[in-house]
């Protein structure tokens, strides 16, 4: 029998089980619902596509108080925009920790504010409030909507085989951003002050948002992208088994081809844990018209994002294949994401170290 995991999402077969089959009144308005590797529903109301996405609001005091509600927002709005659809209205729930001052509020408060002033987006109706037994860093949840018109969305059934993948940024974007905000000092001490500096800018890379626009600004379904899907947990390997899933798609791809910031291969060798397989929020996955593959990576270039085409959707009995190395082995979903442990292991071991100097 399946069991609950020890920490983080659910796996497809405890999904599947308890999740999938229980989705309340059916709805011939609902085009996309819940689905495991799927970032956002979609629903058809009159003649407009509206994305929905829900996520924990994810505040964690020690990155800062601006540098976490910058991060807890861009986290809400990345699963968004997979959708392709430009997010507009955003509702929001802060079930606020007891020892959360008001001056740390309007900070979080601001900084949100602001950066949906950036992103066009709406705040139109939330709750506020604090609580006994409410936690940092899960402080509440939101919604996000998208809207846009019928033929803009787009959804990994969309897929095809012989469509590229386009991989934006490279793995252990977030573990990496995490790790140095986290540990500065520590970092420093280890690689030297202009390294620490480097990666602590890996944290603003947390957010696919420009990936995402820019990247459906080139066209989208036959005209270009098909199908996307923010990496966070497990990574790379995890968000491409999962996007190869839901299109019911294999997937070829070549490991050599993915870009690798120096930054996320020096942290996550010093942490112990595989870059390809830890979370990695500000990773996009993309898949695109093959004709359309380079001119998406262009288009990502020219706004300084950097990404490559690493491999092809397949047909399904093909499955999904890793190369690496010249040699074929069989793509598996990493199930646990190696970071949350690293991260727990480096906090009992070098927190005080971080507080003291």
């Amino acid at each position: 029998m399946n069991e609950l995991p020890e920490i983080g999402k659910l796996s497809p077969e405890v999904f599947n089980e308890l999740i999938f089959t229980r989705l309340g009144a059916r709805s011939e308005s609902v085009i996309v619902g819940p689905q495991h590797g799927v970032d956002v529903g979609i629903v058809e109301i009159g003649d407009k596509a509206v994305a929905l996405t829900t996520d924990p609001v994810f505040i964690v005091p020690e990155y800062g108080w601006e540098r976490a509600a910058w991060f807890a927002l861009h986290i809400l709005v990345s699963d968004a925009v997979t959708s392709g659809l430009r997010p507009r209205f955003l509702s929001i729930d802060l079930n606020l920790p007891m020892e959360m001052t008001k001056q740390q509020l309007q900070i979080v408060w601001e900084t949100m504010h602001q950066g949906c002033r950036r992103l066009g987006i709406s705040i139109v109706c939330g709750h506020t409030g604090r609580y006994e037994n409410c936690h940092y860093p899960m402080v509440g949840g939101a919604t996000v909507l998208s809207i846009g018109e019928k033929d803009e969305y787009v959804t990994p059934r969309m897929a095809r085989a012989g469509d590229k993948i386009i991989i934006t940024k490279g793995p252990a974007i977030e573990a990496t951003g995490i790790f140095s905000a986290m540990f500065p000092k520590l970092i420093e001490k280890e690689f030297g002050a202009t390294f620490s500096e480097r990666a602590q800018r890996v944290f603003y890379k947390m957010s696919v948002v420009e990936d995402a626009m820019t990247a459906v600004g080139v066209g989208v379904r036959e005209k270009g992208v098909t199908a996307m899907h923010d990496a966070t947990e497990c990574g790379i390997w995890g968000g491409l088994f999962e996007l190869a899933q839901a299109s019911g798609l294999g997937a070829r791809v070549e490991k050599e081809l993915i870009k690798v910031d120096d930054c996320v291969t020096r942290i996550c060798q010093y942490f112990g844990i595989d870059p390809y397989a830890s979370i990695s929020e500000g990773t996009l996955i993309i898949t695109c018209r093959e004709d359309k593959a380079q001119e998406v990576v262009q288009a990502l270039s020219q706004k300084g994002i950097t990404s490559s085409i690493v491999g092809e959707l397949t047909h399904p009995g093909h499955g999904m294949i890793l190369v690496e190395g010249g040699e074929e082995r069989k793509l598996e979903h990493p199930v646990v994401d190696p970071f949350w442990r690293a991260f727990y292991d480096a906090l009992a071991r070098y927190g005080s170290l971080e507080r003291v100097q």
